[in-house]
């Protein structure tokens, strides 16, 4: 997959606008064919894209069918990148809202550490790892530390 990112906070910004728009499609076009995801959520880790579309489709089909829209915001972002690879480690919030609302239902924010290479002239996520920090007296992840 390409998608005509040529620096990494296109790629960033594409992120914020597929999740918000719901496109699972926009959003896989940004992630390697081979990518490895570590996440917080259900599974251990996800080795490749087909794997990751399955991920996805899942997240987004439920904020669809609750009706919510997703809107992420980058935090703390710091940006290491050269010619052909890049490394991305931030704290990125998810607000959800209810369609047509201001009205915010929750948030929570994760860290997230992204590995990225250029293909084709365009950057691609080869790995991503999402995380919270845990609560050591009731084993919880605790999801608004920030």
């Amino acid at each position: 997959m390409t998608n005509g990112t040529s620096l990494v906070q296109d790629v960033l910004e594409i992120y914020k606008c597929a999740v918000y728009e719901l496109d699972t499609e926009k959003f896989l076009s940004i992630y390697a064919e081979d990518v490895h995801i570590y996440d917080c959520w259900g599974n251990w880790e996800c080795k490749g894209i087909s794997l990751w579309k399955d991920s996805v489709t899942e997240w987004f089909n439920g904020l669809n069918e609750d009706r919510y829209l997703l809107k992420v915001d980058f935090k703390d972002l710091t940006i290491e990148e050269n010619t052909n690879v890049a490394f991305v480690h931030c704290a990125v919030t998810f607000a959800a809202f209810r369609e047509n609302t201001e009205d915010k239902l929750r948030q929570m924010t994760n860290r997230f550490t992204f590995g990225l290479k250029k293909v084709n002239e365009s950057w691609l996520i080869t790995h991503e790892h999402s995380s919270l920090p845990i609560d050591m007296q009731s084993g919880k992840g605790i999801f608004n530390l920030k």
